[in-house]
């Protein structure tokens, strides 16, 4: 399967190659967007992996001088993409390969934009017209190769950087930070365990529920968000339950590029808490999203009953109605052994009213069907730290 996607002013189109075993072609890929030289940016749990050591000897078989770069917190920090940067430099490479979850493929992103500037990072965060300030033909071009099935990062045109002197997440945008080749090669999750598979497909869920739930106009978004809820319906418990089922590991990343590829559309309240919450307690992305999950759709009940009434029809629950809809994500995080509250990952009420205000500020608030203010934003907050739904 190839899909190609075409984004303006980028020098490559933008193909999908999907399929087992395709991370044999990596070397090629590399050297169809003119790579001699390429740094492969990964996560530090997976540096000594026999996937990266094996994608490093393809590569390097294949005459490629392939240099490696693993310095990323699991909430990458505008530190590690400076890290990244001078690495890049240093090794006077041409070229990244983002390999593996999102924190990877969002440093790799952010220091293929960073090798050709001459402005700080934060110069291009997503706000006002930042991005026209970006030196495009100075950017290095990316393949990215995704080793979760979460962020779908692979298909984003930005990436989250945690601000580390002022804790906060920002999120650092150019359309062309979209990569030009993504490989998805099931074979390359499987060796994820059942918690991280768990807690990443919820995050795709997000996306994709969030998207759905978006009052923006995009019904090709819509559309795609709708399959790709099905699709983690269906696959996501099989993933979780046996880690090597392929078709269920194919199907699952599938739905993160859906999920991510969908909103565009907009996403919403779980993003808006789940940012500063991870930024200050530096907790996983996915899991806070998983957790955060009902009590914002309850939160947003009155914009969105309507919509989940239509949704539960297409994945064909039992009941056609929210509360069949919140009972079904909440039987999901049960039988994922999802933590019920945040107060169970060891996150409390103590910055309560900050993190109201800052998700008041996210901007991922703005595509949430209600507008919260902070004083509702710290109360689903505090329910979610307790449990109270």
């Amino acid at each position: 399967m190839e899909l190609n996607q075409f984004t303006a002013n980028w020098h490559y189109p933008t193909a999908i190659r999907a399929g087992i075993g395709r991370i044999q072609e990596l070397p090629i890929t590399c050297q169809e967007l003119g790579m001699a030289s390429p740094l492969l940016i990964t996560d530090p749990g997976l540096v000594d992996l026999p996937m990266v050591q094996a994608a490093l000897a393809n590569c390097q078989q294949a005459g490629l001088k392939c240099g490696l770069f693993s310095q990323i917190k699991g909430n990458p920090t505008g530190e590690n993409i400076c890290d990244g940067v001078h690495a890049y430099r240093r090794g006077e490479h041409d070229g990244i390969i983002a390999f593996g979850g999102g924190s990877a493929l969002d440093a790799a992103k952010a220091v293929a934009l960073m090798v050709g500037q001459d402005r700080p990072l934060w110069d291009f965060e997503d706000v006002g017209d930042n991005w026209l300030n970006v030196r495009t033909e100075s950017m290095a071009a990316v393949v990215a190769v995704p080793t979760t099935s979460g962020t779908g990062s692979e298909v984003g045109r930005a990436s989250v950087i945690t601000d580390s002197k002022h804790h906060i997440k920002r999120i650092i945008f150019h359309p062309n930070m979209l990569p030009a080749i993504v490989i998805l090669d099931p074979q390359l999750s499987v060796g994820l365990p059942a918690k991280l598979t768990a807690a990443t497909g919820m995050d795709a869920l997000s996306h994709a529920l969030e998207a759905y739930c978006a009052n923006s106009y995009h019904p090709m978004a819509e559309g795609i968000a709708l399959e790709a809820i099905r699709l983690i319906k269906a696959y996501l418990p099989r993933a979780v339950e046996e880690g090597r089922d392929l078709e269920a590991r194919a199907q699952m990343m599938t739905a993160s590029t859906m999920g991510s590829t969908a909103f565009q559309r907009g996403l919403g309240g779980m993003h808006a808490l789940a940012h500063p919450i991870g930024a200050l307690y530096d907790s996983h992305h996915g899991l806070l999203n998983a957790i955060l999950m009902p009590y914002v759709l309850k939160a947003n009940r009155s914009a969105i009953e309507a919509k989940l009434t239509r949704l539960s029809r297409y994945l064909e629950l039992e009941g056609t109605d929210f509360d069949s809809f919140l009972d079904w994500v909440l039987t999901l995080r049960k039988q994922l052994d999802i933590p019920h509250s945040l107060g169970e990952i060891g996150i409390d009420a103590e910055r309560v009213t900050e993190i109201g205000i800052m998700a008041e500020q996210d901007p991922s608030a703005g595509g949430n069907p209600i507008k919260f203010d902070a004083q509702q934003y710290a109360d689903i907050y505090l329910s979610a730290i307790h449990g109270d739904l």
